[in-house]
């Protein structure tokens, strides 16, 4: 080969390593329907526990202004991860683990680690750890900062949620009760209030316990026997918000479809009110209750289904105190009881006989016809999944279809518990717009219309949070995936804003992998700019499916970075020892990395992953899933009416990149004419 043609090959190689790489592992898919003030969000870093898909490698995850680390709820691990966020300000996308404090540190009978919450100035946080024994009393842990137990306070039975009052004063814990498998043990549901104001030593819970006097009529019992049964032994609390002044604390209550308020001077219940039914054969109120139905069949239909709201969160506007819930939906589902049936097979024991007194949408003449005409086939109703435990007529008839979830985000008014806004049918009508191909798909498979019979995208976790002047809702969607982002300054008229998602579809009824991005939001923590590592706004979102953390940034970008935090060397990320007693002090490292065998380090150093004793990675592995995911992400940031829109600030210094590859492959051209003709 002539020289000139060894320059040219070896000149068109080095140029298109200049060239973008378009898309990669955290390749993030905006929609806003084309708004001109959409709010803007980019995808900063990630966290990735290295746990199995569908293990819970993070769950649930605070944040600690002070020294900028995180913590994370690993269900897989049945440990809690500490993470240093102070790399994002230097662009460093990967978020290393600093420590894995395990379970067995902990020093109490305990099988899991359900939930994490930092006190308010950043003095220590608190863990709640269910019994071995699910139906025996569990615990809240308190840990510094750096996973060194400080207490322990037995709770209630099943403590699934952990938080602090705004003032720091008190941990509130929602103790779920639920039944063992067989249902021959049901305990009380609680919630435990430990009074840590006064310092830590010898703490003990008080404990707000259901009686039926303070519980409305309509708020429904679930269990085989509900007639014979109190209220007590009914009501699960699954989350827990408190007020802007600490006066009142709100327990979502899912599977009864109830909130309790609950008063933080007497430390007792005042109320538990049932959220009632959304009617979806209303105008503008609508869903697509079947996965038979060959695809997006969104309409109304003779519908009411409870709300069940999963994550609830408190928000002040003009004055007053709001309550927003991410509507989920759950239901009773044991070995020894069991509330959900198909809405076909209750049909076929001739158990309904619709009333159009119950429907907004319907006269009866209609309904009878629809029933004529097939309402119970599997096409249109037939696939829903309903409850056994529901309102009956004196003939022993359901006078309505009942379902599971709202499929939306509702706002309610704090002082009353009535509901002053609901998003209707955004969430389907967004997501089929944004991503047709998988509409209610679920969480461990790429396939269209998988969850529609079910609760559809399901809503699991809801926060709120200023950016640009504007207060956001963020509302996460555990089987579609991505998160919804509304502005809601006005409580009464919320407006949607953006939808972004960092999970990367591979294909009709591909199974969900590594190379599948961020699956299933579980988690939701709000970074305010003046608290943030970067100096902007920051959103923290736990997947439970994939196992990883995504941080994305809000809004505008500030002008200068923050200040570095000082703080100390970071202690060595190693893995608690299963005996406490045996535990050995860990030594300080320059480093966030774990401590692997000496044969081991160079190969550590040169791919620079961070790994623990129990938690290792396959750097090969990553970068070949990291390109499997950089063509399917492609293909999901087509930019096509109603198909998700690219991450804007990637793509232009990805174009900016081509450019300058452009122009310098245009001079290496030039140069290499000139040779030819010499020669």
């Amino acid at each position: 080969m002539k020289s000139w043609k060894k320059w040219t090959a070896m000149s068109l190689a080095a140029a298109s390593l200049t060239l973008p790489a378009v898309g990669h592992a955290e390749e993030l898919k905006v929609y806003n329907r084309g708004q001109a003030q959409a709010l803007q969000v980019e995808q900063i870093g990630r966290y990735n526990s290295g746990s199995g898909i569908g293990e819970g490698g993070t769950e649930i995850v605070a944040y600690d202004a002070n020294s900028k680390r995180a913590f994370s709820v690993n269900g897989a691990a049945r440990a809690l991860d500490i993470l240093d966020l102070n790399g994002l300000k230097d662009g460093n996308g990967e978020i290393p683990l600093l420590k894995r404090v395990s379970l067995e540190s902990f020093g109490v009978s305990a099988s899991d680690v359900t939930s994490v919450a930092i006190h308010p100035e950043g003095d220590y946080i608190a863990v709640s750890v269910p019994s071995e024994v699910k139906t025996d009393p569990g615990h809240v842990v308190l840990l510094d900062t750096d996973g060194n137990k400080l207490a322990s306070v037995e709770v209630g039975v099943l403590p699934d949620m952990v938080t602090f009052t705004h003032d720091g004063t008190k941990v509130l814990v929602a103790n779920e009760g639920e039944p063992s498998d067989d249902y021959t043990v049901n305990p009380e549901g609680s919630v435990s209030i430990i009074n840590v104001g006064s310092g830590l030593d010898n703490l003990t819970a008080e404990s707000a316990n259901f009686t039926d006097d303070i519980v409305d009529s309509d708020v429904r019992k679930v269990n085989p026997d509900p007639e014979n049964s109190t209220y007590a032994e009914n009501l699960e609390p699954e989350y827990i918000t408190v007020d802007k002044d600490n006066r009142y604390a709100y327990v979502a209550i899912q599977e009864s479809n109830a909130i309790a308020k609950l008063d933080l001077q007497s430390n007792s219940f005042t109320t538990v009110k049932s959220l009632g039914y959304k009617d979806f054969s209303k105008e503008g109120v609508e869903l697509d209750p079947s996965n038979k139905d060959e695809g997006i069949q969104i309409g109304n239909w003779p519908v009411l289904s409870m709300y069940m709201p999963d994550g609830m969160t408190a928000f002040q506007s003009g004055g007053k105190t709001y309550l927003i819930t991410a509507n989920e939906g759950d239901a009773q589902d044991w070995e020894g009881f069991s509330e959900e049936v198909r809405v076909a097979d209750l049909a076929a024991e001739d158990a309904y006989a619709l009333n159009a007194d119950l429907y907004q949408g319907y006269t009866q003449e209609q309904l009878d016809q629809l029933v004529q005409d097939g309402l119970f086939e599997d096409e249109k109703l037939g696939r829903l999944n309903t409850s056994i435990v529901a309102p009956k007529n004196a003939e022993g008839k359901y006078e309505a279809v009942y379902g599971f979830g709202g499929r939306s985000f509702s706002i309610w008014d704090a002082d009353s518990l009535q509901q002053v806004y609901d998003s209707g049918a955004d969430f389907e009508k967004i997501t089929a717009e944004a991503n047709p191909e998988y509409f209610n798909t679920t969480n461990d498979e790429d396939k269209l219309d998988n969850r529609s019979d079910d609760k559809g995208p399901e809503p699991e976790t809801v926060i709120t949070g200023d950016v640009d002047g504007k207060t956001y809702a963020f509302i996460g969607l555990e089987r579609t995936g991505g998160i919804m982002a509304y502005d809601v300054s006005n409580p009464a008229s919320p407006a949607f804003s953006t939808y972004f998602s960092s999970r990367n579809f591979q294909g009709d009824e591909a199974a969900v992998d590594s190379a599948s991005g961020d699956v299933a939001p579980e988690g939701l923590t709000y970074i305010p700019a003046e608290e943030s590592p970067t100096g902007q706004t920051l959103l923290l979102a736990a997947h439970e499916v994939s196992g990883t953390i995504a941080a994305y940034a809000l809004g505008e970008k500030p002008e200068t970075q923050p200040e570095p935090v000082p703080e100390e060397k970071p202690e060595q990320p190693v893995t608690e020892p299963n005996e406490p007693e045996k535990e050995e002090p860990a030594e300080e490292t320059t480093a966030p990395v774990n401590e692997e065998p000496k044969q081991e380090t160079e190969k550590v150093e040169e791919e620079t992953e961070t790994v623990t004793e129990t938690t290792t990675t396959d750097p090969a592995t990553d970068e070949k899933d990291s390109g499997q995911t950089a063509a399917s992400a492609k293909s999901d940031t087509d930019d096509a009416e109603g198909q998700p829109l690219p991450n804007t600030s990637t793509n232009v210094f990805n174009w900016l990149l081509g450019g300058v590859a452009l122009v310098a492959a245009g001079v290496i051209f030039f140069g290499i004419n000139k040779l030819r003709k010499r020669a």
